[in-house]
């Protein structure tokens, strides 16, 4: 008799090795989850950020902790962000974390890191 199969999924952050992005170290979890449409990525940003926007994705951030004086720069605008505070970034919205923070960001669809397109100096 075959063993039952589980329904549901534990996820340990702290278990997934970080991969190096834009943004920080990025922890990403679900990509091999063919029942969820997205991924969801627990991100430390250490230091600013580099500008950047997506062609088809969208990203949510959670702020789960951040210094006092931390931000988001949405397009051209520099917003104060502080823990609890969630974010909704749709496809070619320029952005970028300002300061050290923890954040989960909810991506849909799956994250792709060919869809990523760092805004260079100009």
């Amino acid at each position: 008799m075959n063993a039952p199969t589980k329904r549901h999924r534990v996820i340990d952050f702290d278990g997934i090795a970080g991969v190096e992005c834009p943004c920080g170290v990025a922890r990403r979890a679900l990509d091999d989850e063919p029942g969820f449409p997205g991924t969801i990525h627990r991100t430390e940003i250490t230091a600013d950020a580099k500008l950047h926007y997506h062609r088809r994705l969208t990203e949510t951030y959670y702020v789960l902790k951040c210094e006092p004086d931390a931000q988001m720069q949405l397009d051209d605008e520099l917003l104060p962000i502080r823990p609890g505070t969630c974010i909704f970034i749709p496809p070619g919205v320029r952005h970028r974390a300002v300061g050290r923070m923890t954040v989960l960001i909810v991506v849909v669809p799956k994250f792709d890191p060919l869809d990523e397109v760092i805004v260079e100096d100009s």
